[in-house]
């Protein structure tokens, strides 16, 4: 399966999409926050990120703009997840460059298909 990298500060989040992807098979790897998911995505390239908005120091939206500008990791898919539920939000985090948006709590159900979906392509 793939190899899916978490940004988020919530340890009650990273254990439920742990929880999620790992019983379908999926490998996670894990960052606390925007600057270390940057530093992590572009030594593991992974298959897919995802993405929480509201952490200390480099935010999501931040991290997610580097992330897809950079020609190393630009071709990696960043889903966004987080609390934040405005459409404002939601359209600022497209035009960062990520390629869905999903908001907090998750049903298991949207998460893989939206994964799926980013992962073909």
């Amino acid at each position: 399966m793939a190899r899916i990298l978490i940004v988020d500060d919530s340890p009650t989040e990273m254990y439920k999409l742990t929880a999620m992807l790992e019983k379908h098979g999926h490998q996670v790897l894990k960052a606390e926050n925007g600057a270390d998911g940057v530093a992590l995505a572009r030594q593991e390239l992974p298959d897919a990120v995802l993405m929480d908005i509201v952490m200390p120091g480099l935010n999501g939206f931040q991290a997610t703009r580097q992330l897809t500008k950079d020609s190393e990791t630009g071709h990696i898919p960043v889903i966004i997840v987080t609390t934040k539920d405005q459409e404002t939000d939601k359209v600022w985090g497209k035009r960062q460059g990520a390629r869905d948006y999903l908001t907090k709590p998750v049903d298991e159900d949207t998460l893989l298909k939206t994964l799926n979906a980013v992962l073909v392509g």
